[in-house]
């Protein structure tokens, strides 16, 4: 299974994200609108809502109210491809991404003046592409999902008015689907096989923070989210082109993979009472995904068939992402926010897919909050995403080959409700 898409589920299945989601890899940035209006600068340093849940749990100290947030982002993306495509011929489409929601909910309750819980669901992961079914690259990957949706239990304790940490144990749901064309060796491009892939895991992690009110107007924030270990079990169905052995047959199937660990500084600095100023890196070990392999569990007459594992190499490495935001408070209910981010992609050239075929990117970013009164803020953000263009040059002795030029753009928009009690 290819390293590949997501969607989730929050009760109900909501399809959710897309490879020109606004963080790298398949991992997603948005479980807080609040600060994805200064482009997640500050994340781990500010505290706004009960949504530091996952952006740095120490940071429930600083909420001094019992409160709920809860609210969604909302995708659109866009994708231009151009070149010659597939040598098997067929559509060079760019609308394989479909409009995506990713929702999130937190809960925080001050204890005392030391203790504070919280609880928060939300989507860390999440990718999803849909090639057509006459589409050039429906042999290197026609339909890839992912589903990841994250339910985090959290306590945070403050050592004075200065120091405090956070924890939370992370219990998390992954769901995968993928698929491709086989080619008809009789037809070539004309009356495909398939095969489809599914499975599903529940593994365990955790999310760690320590902030620090290094002065009195600024503050340091550190988040360590863990990696978490996933082994997927499922099945595998093929639908050969030709009429075989392999035709209809379904094996369970099994796959193994860890989604990164990643680290998160930043500094929220309260220039003056109007202005604050925010900073932030963050630092993802996607160098943990060298390659994404199914084992299939075939009949013993098949034992070493080509569907007996299937294997793509992906050779990912390490990113980084920095941005930079500000806030301006007009009065006592209205707060405008702005940022700007910077976002390495963790593919390489000679490995990248039709599955996830991203670049480097820059994100800016507008948001405001709005407070009609003490117990209720209403935050909005909308964000636009542009990528460097990037190729993709493939070539296989089953699949023929693939060659495109993709130019990957997006918008986004956020709302959330905070009410305090």
């Amino acid at each position: 299974m290819k390293k590949v898409m997501l969607k989730t589920s929050l009760g109900v299945a909501v399809a959710l994200a897309s490879s020109q989601l606004f963080a790298s890899g398949f991992a997603l940035n948005e479980q807080s609108v609040s600060s994805m209006g200064t482009g997640f600068a500050g994340r781990s340093s500010s505290a706004e809502d009960a949504s530091t849940v996952y952006g740095n749990p120490a940071g429930m100290s600083r909420l001094k109210r019992q409160q709920v947030t809860v609210g969604g982002a909302a995708v659109i993306a866009k994708t231009d491809i151009s070149g010659p495509g597939s040598n098997l011929g067929g559509e060079t489409d760019g609308d394989m991404v479909p409009v995506v929601g990713v929702p999130m909910g937190y809960y925080v309750k001050p204890i005392d003046d030391h203790w504070t819980v919280g609880f928060g669901v939300y989507v860390p992961f999440g990718l999803v592409t849909d090639y057509g079914s006459d589409d050039a690259a429906r042999f290197w990957g026609k339909k890839s999902h992912v589903e990841v949706v994250t339910f985090q239990p959290t306590v945070s304790y403050a050592f004075n008015d200065k120091v405090s940490i956070g924890f939370g144990p992370t219990f998390n749901r992954i769901k995968g689907e993928l698929g491709s064309n086989l080619i008809n060796p009789v037809t070539p491009g004309r009356n495909d096989g398939e095969v489809k892939i599914k499975g599903d895991d529940t593994a365990v992690g955790y999310n760690i923070g320590l902030m620090v009110q290094a002065t009195d107007r600024t503050r340091i924030g550190l988040t360590y989210h863990s990696m978490v270990d996933y082994k997927l079990e499922g099945k595998t169905k093929v639908n050969t082109p030709l009429i075989g052995p392999f035709s209809g047959s379904k094996f369970d199937a099994s796959l193994k993979i860890k989604t990164p660990e990643s680290v998160d500084l930043s500094v929220t600095h309260e220039l003056d009472d109007q202005w604050t100023l925010y900073a932030g890196s963050t630092w993802t070990r996607w160098s943990r995904l060298k390659d994404i392999t199914v084992q299939n569990d075939v009949p013993r007459p098949l034992i070493g068939s080509a569907f007996q594992t299937i294997s793509e190499e992906q050779n990912w490495h390490d990113t980084w992402a920095h941005a930079v935001g500000a806030s301006y408070k007009v009065n006592k209910e209205w707060v405008l926010r702005t940022g700007f981010t910077v976002d390495q992609s963790p593919t390489n050239n000679q490995d990248r897919s039709p599955r996830i075929p991203t670049g480097d990117r820059k994100i800016f970013s507008l948001g405001a909050g709005w407070s009609p009164s003490e117990d209720m803020t209403i935050d909005v953000a909308y964000s636009y995403l542009w990528e460097e263009d990037t190729k993709v040059n493939q070539v296989s002795a089953t699949k023929g080959a693939y060659r495109a030029k993709y130019e990957n753009s997006a918008h986004g928009v956020g709302a959330s409700l905070t009410y305090r009690f």
